[in-house]
């Protein structure tokens, strides 16, 4: 949900990023022109969610009180605060006693319009107001809440009507709330720029006069409302007309941010920049967030025709790193959005592009320094960075990044041209790996994996970026030199490494990139190869420079049906002969322990061994009729599991026996056959019982 509104964040930013930390101006937006016709204009104090637009008409002036003044009016580090009579604070705007704006009636029949942002931080028993007049009823208006409602209220003094409309009390976000008044249609109120509540005509109510001609704003406890709460307000706007829906939308897209940055390239205006703050999820109203949702995947690329429009500017090297731990920051904003799902390769893809070219962009703009060569470098929780600037004619006989550690890349010296100055950006990516765990072979051009079209694509390591102008000069034959070099170890999750290391599997390793040359990046391996490695690391050679990372395929190995058929065969037939023989070695056994003059403790021990093999092998053949995961696929693996333990325990008796024969030769053999019988069956069924109750969920499931 919040996906869109942060990568505004940014969009924002950029701009900062090209003129040294002075914001530019975005684009026009037709809602500037619905607030130029404005009479009063209010900014207040800076708010992070809601746009500040008063840079915009700076120069533009109104007619307030006789005089000529600008329409921006009454900011909060120049205004007067008023102590009520109980307590309350207000900010005072000025005197407008006797004019449309505390009397209605005067405003014609063009009538008039209030707009401004509310945000209460108490949900419950909020009462806190705007009005005009102080804080009782009077002529004007007044917006209140009592514990179960707001209400917005129009007064007039000449005929003593009365306007009344419910709102719903804003909550923790920043709602915008705006309501016209005309003498023929009444009073229309808009929550989030849709008509909400509306009164067109009326009652008649008693006069209370307007003590307090002042128009101020803030918390109030007129008698009939109760206590004060924490509340507060910004953008407060008067228009003395009413406005049409159309405009009220205008403007409140505008003040919110919205449809600034449209699918196409956009163009920069060339009038004052603006100084409006970053775009917040969490500060705007819940309305706005729900509108943008399904702009999420569509907004993430207008920011690169962006970045083409805004003009150049070098920057010092402290400016540089602050910018570049600045972006890096509003990137793990993004990322760290619960608006983006694990599973948005797409998304992702663009930002890494938008990563790439700001950087490009901050090194070029590095402004030249005395020493020989610049260097901005460090470590943020997106990624490690370095950006280099070489001068012209210098020996640069190797280049790896990062420094240390066993994930690097590098270029050789001679791959490097010293005619020209050269720029190198390197980044090392921590975690943006983890958004592309499922990869379709069909959305990649690796030739090699879309021969396993079923089984899907994983990164297995961190993603590495270079780049590098002039651009090396690298083989094109991926036998020849240079090439680029890139090491990097794998990051296998633990459900990885187990299809790795098991043997029914058989995997697939590819030096891969992301390739840009259509609208979003796809994964390719075209122009490197992965020259060695094992489970653990690989090694790539490539002739070109990009974004590079580890992909992982795993196959499970299929047999044929031919055999298939006849491995089935061969232990049906074998299983068969081996049940046979071990039933005329018991029936045997059974023979020979009728005669007294045998030792009967060695056959008992061999009765039991054969009769677990036995049972065991009944058990394996019927457990094949039984489907994975069922119940009686469990119990038969429990079976298994006890009885195919037991012929090895009833092994482990046999050598016992064998031993207490040969080296003890004498002893009570009777006293023995207590011990043998709890080492066959009592041991077994001991491992069984607590595997059952640490995993249980794993017997009888698939490959187990």
């Amino acid at each position: 949900m919040e996906l869109h509104l942060k990568l505004h964040i940014c969009i924002a930013f950029l701009s900062c990023c090209k003129v040294n930390a002075q914001v530019v101006q975005w684009m026009q937006h037709p809602g500037l022109q619905v607030l130029r016709s404005a009479a009063h204009y209010w900014p207040l104090d800076d708010v992070s969610g809601i746009h500040e637009l008063w840079d915009q008409i700076g120069k533009r002036t109104g007619y307030v009180n006789g005089s000529n003044i600008n329409i921006v009016e009454g900011m909060v580090n120049k205004g007067i605060f008023l102590n009520g009579d109980n307590g309350g604070t207000f900010l005072h705007f000025g005197t407008f006693q006797n004019t449309c704006i505390s009397d209605p009636m005067l405003c014609g029949p063009e009538g008039i319009t209030f707009s401004f942002f509310w945000k209460n931080q108490e949900l419950q028993g909020s009462r806190f107001a705007v009005a005009s007049g102080g804080k009782v009823i009077s002529n004007g208006f007044s917006v209140y809440t009592n514990p179960f409602r707001g209400y917005v209220e129009f007064y007039t003094r000449g005929n003593n009507h009365r306007w009344k409309a419910d709102i719903k009390v804003p909550g923790p976000f920043w709602t915008h709330i705006l309501f016209t008044w005309t003498k023929a249609k009444g009073l229309d109120v808009y929550i989030n720029g849709t008509l909400n509540a509306r009164d067109k005509d009326g009652i008649v109510s008693e006069n209370y006069g307007d003590p307090y001609p002042d128009l101020v704003i803030g918390t109030g406890n007129g008698k009939p409302h109760g206590h004060y709460v924490t509340g507060a307000f910004d953008e407060f706007i008067i228009w003395e007309r009413a406005l049409s829906p159309e405009e009220i939308l205008l403007y409140y897209h505008a003040a919110t941010g919205q449809d600034l940055f449209p699918l196409t390239t956009p163009g920069v205006s060339k009038e004052v920049a603006t100084t409006s703050p970053a775009l917040r999820a969490d500060e705007v109203s819940a309305p706005g967030v729900r509108d943008v949702q399904s702009q999420t995947e569509q907004d993430t690329m207008p920011v690169l025709g962006f970045l083409q429009e805004l003009p150049n500017r070098t920057i010092s090297h402290n400016t540089a790193n602050n910018l570049t731990q600045a972006f890096l920051k509003s990137v793990e904003e993004v990322l760290s959005s619960p608006g983006l799902p694990e599973q948005s390769p797409s998304v992702v893809g663009g930002l890494i592009e938008t990563v790439d070219r700001v950087m490009e962009h901050m090194v070029n703009s590095l402004e030249p320094g005395p020493s020989s060569l610049l260097s901005v470098g460090g470590t943020s929780f997106v990624a490690d960075y370095s950006l280099t600037k070489f001068p012209q004619n210098y020996n640069l006989q190797h280049y790896r990044f990062p420094v240390q550690g066993k994930n690097y890349i590098s270029v050789p010296g001679e791959a490097f041209s010293a005619q020209s100055q050269t720029t190198i950006v390197g980044l090392f990516y921590h975690n943006i790996h983890k958004y592309y765990r499922e990869i379709s072979p069909f959305k990649t051009r690796i030739n090699e994996a879309s021969d396993f079209k079923d089984h899907k694509i994983q990164v297995a390591s961190n993603l590495i970026s270079l780049k590098v102008e002039p651009s090396p000069a690298l083989s094109i034959n991926l036998s020849g030199t240079p090439l680029i070099k890139i090491v990097l170890t794998h990051t296998l999750t633990k459900e990885q490494q187990d299809q790795v290391l098991n043997q029914s599997n058989k995997i697939f390793l590819y030096c891969a990139f992301l390739d840009y040359s259509s609208k979003e990046g796809v994964w390719s391996n075209e122009g490197c190869v992965r020259s060695e490695g094992n489970i653990s690391y690989s090694v790539c050679l490539c002739n070109h420079l990009t974004n590079f990372a580890i992909l992982m395929q795993v196959v499970p190995i299929e047999l044929t049906s031919g055999h298939r058929v006849a491995l089935s065969t061969i232990g049906y037939v074998g299983c068969s002969i081996s049940i046979f023989c071990l039933a005329i070695t018991l029936v045997t056994f059974a023979v020979l322990s009728s005669v007294s003059t045998i030792r009967n403790q060695r056959y008992h021990i061999h009765a039991n061994l054969s009769f677990a093999i036995l049972v065991a092998e009944i058990l394996l053949l019927i457990s094949a009729r039984f489907d994975p995961g069922t119940l009686p696929c469990k119990v038969m693996a429990v079976l298994l599991h006890f009885f195919f333990l037991s012929a090895f325990a009833w092994m482990l008796v046999e050598g016992l026996h064998l031993y207490s024969m040969v080296v003890k030769v004498f002893g009570s053999e009777g006293s023995k056959h207590f011990y043998y019988y709890g080492i066959g069956w009592g041991s077994p069924l001991l491992i069984c019982v607590v595997s059952m109750t640490s995993a249980m969920g794993s017997y009888g499931e698939a490959d187990k």
